[in-house]
């Protein structure tokens, strides 16, 4: 076989060596971008499940919350807090709706302040750019959201 051969060869096979160690790092480096897991539902600690609301619902507090979820929920929950929002949609997110008292029946006001603290799911968590107190004031904002359900119109 002539030189010309074997060099082609050569290069051929440091091509192939050059192109199989890009696509192992790259397959290496996946995993890292893989974004955080959110704390599940399960894993609230006991004792954030049960810490009572210690801010009263107010219209004060109220309205230091509609600042927050303005700025930081809406474009997800929507202004109202039924979840159906365009970003939802074009997420695929399935949001609860809070306007629903039957949604949130079941969560103590302790679950909902970590949620907000810590995130939930695809929700980034407020952590330490909110104080509690704002914490604990979206928690009764979200509270307010929901809407008594009428009653079913008797016959005379």
């Amino acid at each position: 076989m002539s030189t010309n051969v074997f060099t082609t060869i050569s290069r051929l096979a440091t091509c192939l060596a050059l192109l199989l160690f890009v696509a192992f790092l790259f397959a290496a480096a996946l995993p890292a971008q893989q974004p955080p897991q959110k704390a599940a539902t399960a894993a609230i600690p006991v004792e954030a499940a049960k810490q009572p609301n210690p801010v009263k619902s107010s219209p004060e507090s109220l309205t230091r919350a509609k600042k927050w979820w303005t700025i930081d929920c809406a474009m997800c929950h929507g202004t109202n807090g039924n979840g159906k929002t365009d970003m939802a949609t074009d997420m695929k997110f399935k949001l609860a709706d809070f306007t629903d008292p039957a949604s949130l029946k079941d969560r103590t006001d302790g679950e909902l302040f970590y949620i907000i603290k810590n995130g939930y799911q695809n929700m980034p968590a407020e952590g330490p750019r909110i104080k509690p107190e704002e914490n604990w004031d979206l928690v009764n904002y979200v509270r307010s959201l929901a809407k008594p359900k009428s009653e079913p119109e008797q016959k005379p």
